[in-house]
């Protein structure tokens, strides 16, 4: 008989459940009616942006785990421009509703030339009380970013299955907020080369063609390090320690500063072929080898030295081959020089 009762309390339990879910979900119904909520607060549940514009370009954001993100499927996202999209989806702010007057207008500019913007957010089928259950992915809010208003202080905005576009703008930023929904894959892609503790690294190669001499290797075996001339095999026997432990704990961070993908193919090319400048390998204790292969770049500034001698090459960037070789990037000798010393860098001068 106990048993009989439990059961049906069980039933009356999940049925007012269900009927509370019910209640819920219809009184949030009209949530996509809202015309003018732009904001989404919790940028914790975010799990998928999508953003596409009338060129066929297309971005897609996706949640690996947190403050990990995978751009387009393939390649890690930056971090620093996924936080600034997010603080933009927090603060933004409509300000008025677009005036009938320029209503058509602002709706053709819309449809011509907008970006579409979809939001996936971790939702729960059941969440009351602080009671959550049944997680799932759904989309939860779209709309359309367009150009900026005639001050560029606000811009025109238009949530999916809406009437009326928007003027929004971001709390405490004085601008419009287009271009942080940019649809363009390189400036979303992460720009780390090295990201290596020094206990991680095993051995790195440097490379000089064009001073072979100063080629070296640096091997560590049983937590010491050996560095060795390259071009003759021989371990030093003296080096500067201290040097040497410094530029290994330079590559924990180290960036590269512009992606040049897109560069006329003709030039490219001729700065490929060209002798590099170095080739540098980093092997982490599982294997894993990362290179970068930089080449000069030309002068195209004019600088020139005490003397009126105009430079040959650029006195504050290279050209460089990153990713296995696959993209072709642009760095700053103040960002790369730490790692790209010659071997007598530790040698000691006495």
């Amino acid at each position: 008989m106990k048993q009989k009762h439990l059961i049906i309390l069980l039933l009356t339990v999940i049925l007012v459940i269900v009927a509370l879910f019910l209640v819920f979900n219809r009184g949030t119904g009209t949530f996509k009616n809202n015309t003018k909520e732009f904001a989404v607060k919790d940028t914790a549940s975010i799990t998928k942006v999508f953003l596409a514009d009338k060129k066929n370009h297309t971005i897609l954001l996706e949640k690996v785990e947190v403050g990990n993100w995978i751009l387009n499927g393939t390649y890690k996202a930056r971090s620093s421009g996924i936080n600034l999209l997010f603080e933009t989806f927090i603060h933004l702010v409509p300000k008025y509703p677009v005036p009938k007057s320029a209503h058509d207008n602002i709706v053709a500019q819309l449809a011509a030339a907008s970006i579409k913007v979809e939001i996936y957010q971790q939702v729960y089928r059941i969440d009351l009380f602080g009671f959550k259950l049944l997680p799932h992915e759904k989309l939860t809010k779209t709309y359309y970013v367009g150009g900026a208003t005639q001050d560029n202080m606000g811009t025109f905005m238009l949530i999916d299955g809406a009437d009326v576009p928007f003027v929004v703008h971001l709390l405490g930023f004085r601008g419009y907020v287009a271009p942080r929904y940019s649809t363009m894959e390189k400036d979303w892609r992460d720009h780390t080369v090295f990201r290596n503790n020094l206990a991680d690294i095993q051995q790195v190669i440097m490379e000089t063609p064009t001073e072979p001499e100063n080629s070296f290797k640096i091997l560590k075996e049983n937590r010491k390090l050996q560095l060795i001339n390259f071009k003759t095999n021989a371990v030093l026997p003296q080096y500067d320690t201290l040097r040497l432990l410094n530029f290994l704990t330079a590559f924990a961070d180290i960036r590269y500063e512009a992606l040049l993908n897109d560069m006329e193919p003709k030039r490219m090319d001729s700065i490929i072929n060209s002798t590099p400048k170095s080739i540098l390998t980093v092997i982490d204790s599982k294997g894993d080898s990362t290179t970068i292969i930089t080449f000069f770049k030309p002068n195209d500034s004019r600088a020139i030295d005490m003397k009126g001698n105009l430079y040959i090459h650029d006195l504050d960037r290279l050209y460089a081959l990153v990713n296995e070789e696959k993209d072709f990037v642009l760095i700053q000798y103040y960002v790369f020089d730490k790692v790209l010393r010659p071997l007598s860098y530790f040698i000691p001068e006495n």
